[in-house]
């Protein structure tokens, strides 16, 4: 006690008179920074791209993207503001009694789809390869967060895939143009309906029935339990055929309409989820009766199909909205920290204040060029479609760790760092109109949950490390970006050599992988981002400094397990070299 009473007068006697106008002009200096800092394509980005994109189409992508950064402080934002205080409602029947089954939005949230859709989003997805396109135009627009309507974008994106995959031509003649449609008025959204509420992770537990009806089309019957985007136009649905075996090998992928002849075909809305965070997005739960559904591929490749076309896309993109709320955590904080007085100096002079913000831009900076390396390999998936991982390249090989990898570790470092910012703008931080911090916090507890639980996500991963022999792949990966780095190379090393034993043993020990290797995974993840942050250093010298920075950062937090910031005297260098 005696050491907090000592630290609070030192600083009180640093304490300024400041009048509440001053406070106030302060605040309004960080509300004015704050989107002149969003409204650009900021340097990391930048060089991101620069990694993977050259000539001609990295123009194009830099074009597209700062046509729409420079919508989203202002009239993105001002949209997203308005009609997160009027979320959506079910309207089950019309005026006069018809059977409707609509999902009612305020006006202002179609006014903010036009944006989003405009920018070409959805666009990019009707060919593959071109994955850049759309990791730009979603990260940008995440700094508003999910605002209701990147889910639709994701899951649109993994049914054009899977269409694709699948070579649905005649559905893709039918439906492609309109999920692939900038025009948000006549755009089509598509959604995915996997899980049912005796199974949840446990797809294999599904009981949704399809029945032949003989004409090439199936009939759906049964209950779906958490149905994100309840207003789609086309779901994507997971059922099990009549008389097909039990598990994942016996469910069928399938293509439900909205509407037949200008009704709802065979399904009803029981209700609407009141959720955490997304509540501009339409969760619900819903039953088909007797639905009409086209088959999508082979019937014995439906969960495949999913996972591979859906689910892996979808994780992808969760990781790029991670990136986009990193993004703007740090800027809110930064700018914040900058402009905000205590004690007679701005709060970011003090130490405290100044490790907050650095761990903050350390995440972001790890997850924005992890997940463009994973973009790079996703734009291969895309193209190979269904291709055996097994028999496949290495890329492929590596993309099957990374796409769940970097899902989990990203979207739990976004929740810390939002709450890291919260803590930098203190009691203001839990103010919902004073920042958009306590609506993001919201969101990225959701974005943990959808596509696999962070166990789910763990479990797939150690099938996948024993089945394929994924290990020496990642290693090779990891070994290869530390030998043009400088820096904490030696310590990755070290930590590469500590994480591959436990690995191996996970693989060698069932047990001891049921214990223990999220935690594995987690760190090998890591590592590869570290390792990966000093390999863009040595293309990048004018952001070498930070980006080494941030390495050793990584490195001491989540790979040292004695490491301790007091016994390193570098360590005041580094985060100061992260805060420019």
């Amino acid at each position: 006690m005696g050491c907090v009473f000592a630290v609070r007068a030192t600083m009180r006697d640093m304490s300024e008179p400041r009048t509440p106008q001053q406070a106030r002009a302060d605040l309004a200096t960080w509300r004015t920074a704050v989107p002149q800092d969003l409204a650009r394509i900021d340097d990391h980005l930048a060089a991101a791209n620069r990694r993977y994109l050259s000539g001609e189409r990295l123009q194009a992508v830099t074009d597209a993207a700062e046509a729409l950064v420079r919508q989203v402080p202002g009239s993105l934002a001002t949209l997203v503001d308005r009609y997160q205080a009027h979320p959506p409602r079910h309207e089950k029947y019309d005026g006069i009694g018809n059977a409707v089954e609509r999902v009612v939005f305020d006006g202002d949230y179609h006014r903010a789809g036009a944006i989003v859709w405009g920018s070409g989003l959805l666009r990019a997805a009707a060919e593959p390869g071109r994955s850049f396109e759309q990791a730009n135009l979603f990260a940008l627009a995440s700094l508003e967060g999910e605002m209701g309507h990147m889910c639709a974008a994701t899951c649109t994106t993994g049914l054009v895939r899977v269409l694709r995959w699948a070579g649905a031509s005649e559905l893709l003649d039918r439906y492609g143009s309109g999920l692939c449609s900038a025009d948000y008025e006549s755009a089509l959204r598509g959604a995915q309906y996997l899980t049912e509420v005796q199974g949840g992770s446990d797809v294999g537990a599904n009981a949704v029935v399809a029945r032949d009806a003989g004409d090439g089309t199936y009939r759906i019957d049964g209950e779906k339990w958490f149905c994100s985007v309840a207003d789609a136009d086309l779901f994507l649905v997971m059922a099990r055929p009549e008389g097909a075996g039990p598990g994942t090998a016996g469910l069928g992928c399938f293509l439900v309409p909205r509407e037949v002849d200008g009704r709802p075909n065979g399904f009803s809305i029981r209700r609407l989820k009141d959720k955490l965070g997304t509540t501009a997005m339409a969760s619900g739960e819903i039953d088909f009766a007797d639905a009409v559904a086209y088959p999508v591929g082979r019937l014995d490749q439906g969960f495949k199909l999913m996972v591979s076309g859906m689910l892996n896309a979808s994780r992808w993109m969760n990781a790029l909205g991670n990136v986009g709320m990193l993004r703007r955590a740090y800027v809110e904080a930064a700018g914040y920290a900058a402009a905000r007085r205590a004690f007679g100096r701005p709060i970011g002079d003090f130490p405290a204040v100044q490790q907050l913000v650095a761990s903050i831009k350390t995440e972001w900076l790890a997850a924005l060029y992890g997940t463009w390396a994973l973009t790079a390999l996703d734009e291969v998936a895309d193209r190979t479609g269904l291709g055996e991982t097994a028999s496949a390249g290495d890329d492929l090989r590596f993309h099957r760790f990374l796409v769940n990898a970097n899902k989990l570790v990203v979207s739990q470092a976004c929740t810390t760092a939002l709450r890291d910012a919260v803590e930098v703008l203190g009691g203001n931080g839990a103010i919902e109109s004073f920042s958009v911090l306590p609506r993001l916090l919201r969101d990225s507890v959701v974005y943990e949950q959808w596509e696999g639980t962070h166990n789910v996500l763990t479990a797939q991963v150690a099938r996948d490390v024993a089945k394929l022999d994924l290990l020496p792949v990642v290693v090779a990966r990891i070994e290869g970006l530390l030998s043009r780095g400088s820096g904490p190379v030696e310590r990755i090393s070290a930590a590469l050599r500590r994480v591959e034993a436990d690995a191996r043993r996970a693989v060698a020990d069932p047990d001891f992988a049921a214990w223990h290797f999220r935690g594995v995974l987690e760190r090998l993840h890591r590592t590869f981002q570290a390792a990966l942050l000093l390999d863009v250093a040595a293309d990048e010298p004018e952001l070498a400094d930070e980006l080494e920075a941030a390495a050793a950062l990584l490195t001491g937090r989540h790979l040292e397990p004695g490491y301790r910031p007091e016994d390193d005297p570098e360590y005041p260098k580094r985060v100061a070299a992260l805060l420019g």
